[in-house]
């Protein structure tokens, strides 16, 4: 899989389509399968650990990013896990500036020089959302960080902390989305 598919390019230019004439854009994230603010759907659901969801990664566009941009990396992170720490659900970085989106399903299948990192459930790759039965609908932070280097120097084994702090540290900007989920 390439972060330059003709489906993320069409993605991509479709979003482009829909603004007025003129309209300035700017960096964001849009997904098809996960609204701001709205329950995640099934799909994008843990397979595992009580949970019967399909576990894809969701697919992710992005337009405009800030100048100087050699690289971008991906979190998700949900804030409201009862470790006292949160839950780091998925972390790729590496990922070439020139792309503006990845497809879902993407995990697992990320083309070097991408690289996914380990996330608290032990491994690298995506692991959907599945809070406690019965907790109030869990926050989970989609976030897309431009960065200023093409490499952090980091590979699959590093710690989600360690992961976090390279990618804050040389971030341009950040946008994001969140979905909400409960059982």
């Amino acid at each position: 899989m390439t972060f330059s598919s003709p489906l993320r390019i069409a993605a991509g230019v479709t979003f482009a389509l829909l603004l007025p004439p003129g309209t300035a854009q700017a960096f964001d994230l849009q997904s098809p399968d996960i609204r701001d603010g709205g329950t995640i759907e099934i799909t994008q659901v843990n397979s595992d650990m009580g949970c019967s969801g399909r576990n894809l990664s969701p697919a992710l566009v992005w337009n405009d990013p800030p100048e100087g941009t050699q690289s971008f990396a991906i979190t998700v992170y949900d804030p409201d896990a009862p470790t006292g720490s949160g839950w780091w659900h998925w972390i790729v970085f590496d990922i070439p500036g020139d792309s503006r989106g990845i497809p879902a399903g993407a995990s697992g299948d990320v083309a070097p020089p991408a690289v996914e990192s380990l996330t608290d459930f032990g491994q690298p790759g995506y692991g959907g959302p599945c809070p406690p039965t019965g907790a109030a609908p869990h926050r989970y932070q989609i976030r897309l960080h431009a960065l200023d280097t093409a490499r952090l120097g980091l590979d699959g084994s590093a710690m989600p902390a360690l992961a976090g702090y390279m990618i804050n540290a040389h971030s341009l900007g950040t946008v994001g989305l969140t979905g909400l989920y409960g059982r």
